[in-house]
């Protein structure tokens, strides 16, 4: 799989470095400067920066608007026991947006970082009765076809 970047903006870089790897399982792959950090979790590449400063990221837009934490897109990602997760985290300190939530897909909860960029922890549902792969056949599987190419405008 790719790599794949995520920007988060964070008034405190250094906390929002504390937090993620202490908390979140994330190295530290560059610090060249105070307002600006790149953090590694597999294939997840995590960009803090300051809202001000230098930076192209943060700079303003035509219409006046600056970057800033917060809102509501954010990373995802997989935990193996949310509840313990949870708990580790509420005795760290770490502040949540809600309570555990389940769905058909699995559970989660919205944790903020310390800049207040909401990270989804997702716990998958557990298989009743998964088939052990010795045993699955997938010779009567329909063979897989290439989706055709959308005709260009």
């Amino acid at each position: 799989m790719a790599t794949v970047s995520v920007r988060y903006f964070a008034a405190d870089v250094d906390a929002a470095i504390a937090f993620y790897t202490r908390h979140l399982g994330f190295t530290v792959d560059a610090h060249p400067a105070p307002g600006f950090a790149i953090l590694a979790r597999g294939d997840l590449r995590l960009l803090l920066n300051a809202p001000t400063g230098p930076g192209g990221a943060a700079q303003p837009m035509p219409d006046g608007r600056r970057p800033e934490p917060g809102g509501w897109n954010r990373i995802q990602l997989e935990v193996d026991d949310l509840d313990r997760r949870v708990d580790e985290l509420r005795a760290a300190g770490a502040q949540f947006r809600n309570d555990i939530v389940s769905g058909f897909g699995g559970r989660q909860i919205l944790l903020d970082d310390p800049a207040g960029n909401p990270v989804e922890l997702f716990e998958p549902p557990a298989l009743e009765n998964p088939i052990p792969a010795t045993e699955a056949d997938t010779s009567t599987s329909p063979p897989c076809r290439p989706t055709p190419p959308r005709p260009s405008a």
